[in-house]
C-alpha cells in the first residue's frame, strides 16, 4: 500500500523537516498484545550529528534504532539498507511491499559517504543541505567532542553514570541511580516521574567485577591482572524485579500492562572503550545516597 506521508510525493515537509499543515494527533493507546510500549506520537527527534529529523524505533533485542521519517521506493534501495516497521517495531528487512523504511545512518552527512544507489546519495545531499541551513540559521550546532578528563580529577562518591548489571547484560544507566526515571505515560499525558528506584524496592549491590569478563584458557579462571569495575548488580533480586528495571518502570506502572510508554528507555549497552570515562575502579562510598540506600 503507497504510503500517504511521503515527502517527496505531497511535499509534505518544509526545508527543515517539520510537518507542514501539523494537526494535532488523536489519543493513543497500546494494545495488550502489542511486542512495543512505545507511543509513537513521542518519538520524533533530531539527529545529534546532522540536525536532521528522525524517528526512534525499538528493534526485535529491544535496542533504539532511528529511522528516516519517510517512505521510499524499495526498488531504489539496495536491500541490505531496507527495513519494514511492524506493530511498532523495526525490522532490518524488507516485508515485500513496494515502500520500505532507511536508517538514518545509511542517509545521515556526518556518516561515511558509502555508495548506496542513487536515491540515497541524492537524499544524502539533501539531508547535507538541511544540516547546513540549520547551521546558518542557529538551529543547530554540532555536538561537541569530549575533551579527555584528567586523571588527577578526584574521583566521585557515587559514578555519574554508573554501570548496572541485570538480566546477565550490562547497561550504562542515563545518570545516578536515584534519579532514574520511569517512562510510563501517565493519564494525564505526561512521563511518570516517580524514580526506579524508591525506597521500598530491592536493591542491588555494589561489586568490583572485571571491566572485560574474559576466562583464562589455560585454567578457565579469571586472570589476575585483569582490570576491575564498580558495577551495580541486580542479578541477585527476582527475575520480576529485574524486568522492571530494564522497562525503566516504577513499582506503580510495573503492575499495569495498558500503560504505555512515553518515552525509550534510556538504558545504553555497556561498551568497555566507548564508555571508559564513566568505569569506576573502586567501590563507591558506601554512605547512602538521598532517599535510599544503594547497596
Amino acid at each position: 500500500m503507497r504510503s500517504t506521508n511521503n515527502s517527496f510525493a505531497d511535499g509534505g515537509s518544509i526545508w527543515d523537516g517539520s510537518r507542514k499543515n501539523y494537526r494535532p494527533r488523536r489519543t493513543l493507546r497500546i494494545d495488550a498484545d502489542s511486542p512495543s510500549r512505545l507511543l509513537r506520537a513521542a518519538q520524533g527527534g533530531w539527529c545529534d550529528f546532522c540536525g536532521n529529523r528522525v524517528e526512534w524505533y525499538q528493534r526485535p533485542d529491544s535496542t533504539a534504532v532511528p529511522l528516516h521519517p519517510d517512505e521510499v521506493p524499495a526498488r531504489d534501495v539496495p536491500a541490505a539498507e531496507r527495513w519494514h516497521v511492524a506493530s511498532g517495531v523495526a525490522h532490518p528487512s524488507h516485508d515485500g511491499s513496494d515502500w520500505c523504511r532507511v536508517r538514518h545512518h545509511a542517509l545521515c552527512p556526518a556518516s561515511p559517504a558509502d555508495n548506496r544507489g542513487p536515491l540515497l546519495e541524492e537524499m544524502r545531499r539533501t539531508q547535507a543541505l538541511t544540516s547546513r541551513r540549520r547551521q546558518d540559521a542557529g538551529l543547530f550546532t554540532t555536538r561537541p567532542e569530549q575533551p579527555p578528563e584528567p586523571q588527577t580529577q578526584p574521583l566521585p562518591p557515587l559514578p555519574v553514570r554508573p554501570v548496572v548489571g541485570m538480566l546477565f547484560t550490562r547497561y550504562l544507566a542515563p545518570g545516578p541511580l536515584q534519579d532514574v526515571k520511569c517512562v510510563a505515560h501517565t493519564r494525564t499525558r505526561r512521563r511518570c516521574c516517580r524514580a526506579v528506584l524508591e525506597p521500598t524496592t530491592l536493591a542491588g549491590t555494589w561489586r568490583l567485577e572485571p571491566l572485560e569478563p574474559l576466562l583464562d584458557p589455560a585454567d578457565d579462571q579469571l586472570p589476575t591482572t585483569q582490570e576491575l569495575m564498580a558495577l551495580y548488580d541486580l542479578t541477585g533480586l527476582p527475575y520480576a524485579e529485574q524486568l522492571r528495571w530494564h522497562k525503566q518502570r516504577c513499582p506503580t506502572h510495573a503492575v499495569i500492562d495498558e500503560a504505555a510508554d512515553s518515552v525509550r528507555t534510556e538504558w545504553v549497552r555497556f561498551h568497555p572503550d566507548r564508555h571508559r570515562r564513566y568505569v569506576l575502579d573502586r567501590l563507591p562510598d558506601p554512605s547512602p545516597t538521598p532517599g535510599h540506600g544503594l547497596g
